[in-house]
Order: C-alpha cells, then structure tokens, then sequence
C-alpha cells in the first residue's frame, strides 16, 4: 500500500429518521462515532452470514450422510434446554 492511501471504501447509506436518531443516541452513550458502530454492524452481519452458510452446509452434509436426530429426541433436548 502506498503511503496515504486508504484501505477503506466510502459507502453512503440511507438511514431513516429513527435509526439515525438511535445509532446518534447509542454512539453518544458510548462515546463513539456513527461511522464506527455502523462499520462494526455491518462486519458483524457479514461475519454472522457466514458462520450461519457453514452450519447450513454443515447440516445438509450431515442430512446426506444420514445423520438425523428422531423427533422424540429433539422434544427431549428442548424440554431440557427449556422447561416449563
């Protein structure tokens, strides 16, 4: 990279009035910039879709191996997981 260059890109993005006003609040309240928690929304998401693609192609390889869990015992791991 060339001394003064950048390696981030400048998108613009439309927000609306609320979510302005309320990312404006959240930056306040953390002593951050907008452009800061946006950036970091959005590697999050990207990061999270990612992760999210890899266990779906975990689970349909799983699927295709014949790798299932019956019924009954998914209600039993709920049931542990949650009761009430």
């Amino acid at each position: 990279m060339r001394p003064g260059t950048s390696t981030l890109k400048t998108v613009e993005v439309t927000l609306t009035p609320d979510l302005e006003a309320k990312l404006t609040r959240l930056a306040n309240e953390q002593g951050r910039k907008v452009e800061a928690l946006v950036l970091e929304a959005a590697e999050r998401m990207v990061d999270y879709e990612a992760w999210f693609s890899g266990e779906v192609e975990k689970g349909l390889a799983a699927a295709d191996r014949g790798e299932f869990i019956e019924h009954e015992d998914i209600g039993k791991l709920i049931r542990s997981r949650y009761p009430g």
